[in-house]
């Protein structure tokens, strides 16, 4: 099965940690406390963020 990373339509902002957690097959509010404490330690979290949001596709499967 071929697995593709897109944006969830359980999003709180872009869908992007949502995304991320399915992908990952982890619950998508721990994606989010971890994106959280990358923010604010190194300061690039919402760069990184904001990236993600531009580059990652919508789930063509959401309705």
């Amino acid at each position: 099965m071929n697995k593709r990373l897109y944006k969830s339509s359980n999003k709180k902002i872009c869908g992007v940690c949502g995304g991320i957690g399915e992908y990952l097959d982890v619950d998508p509010t721990f994606i989010r406390l971890l994106w959280i404490l990358f923010a604010c330690a190194a300061g690039c979290g919402i760069l990184a963020y904001i990236l993600a949001a531009i580059i990652m596709d919508d789930n063509p499967n959401a309705f």
